[in-house]
């Protein structure tokens, strides 16, 4: 399993709104998409940079279910083969053009292949 269906499937049972790998062409109006942003290996370990992307109705929405995610995160090392996870940043990253409310978390995660 790859690392992103492994971050959805644990952010899908710790909150109550939608995880995605892409955008839906009809989405909530709270969600969370995934996207690694890079990646690097020595020896056996990976570790990657994901971007985690909160949407909301209101931008308090959005960096409230920012904090859901970074809170949920913290727990993410319980996964199989994933051995840390650590915030790298998070920030406002509301769509001027679509005016859409957004919040982005980057995390640094480090993990192995699964067996």
């Amino acid at each position: 399993m790859i690392l992103e269906e492994k971050i959805i499937r644990f952010l899908t049972a710790e909150l109550d709104v939608p995880v995605y790998a892409e955008r839906p062409e009809t989405p909530d109006p709270s969600y969370v998409l995934i996207e690694r942003t890079g990646e690097s290996q020595t020896n056996w370990i990976r570790l990657a940079t994901v971007a985690v992307q909160t949407y909301g109705k209101s931008m308090l929405t959005a960096a409230g279910l920012c904090e859901s995610v970074i809170a949920a995160m913290r727990n993410l090392p319980t996964v199989v083969n994933i051995s840390s996870c650590r915030l790298n940043s998070a920030y406002n990253f509301t769509d001027p053009e679509t005016r859409e409310y957004r919040y982005q978390a980057v995390f640094n995660i480090a993990y192995t292949d699964d067996e």
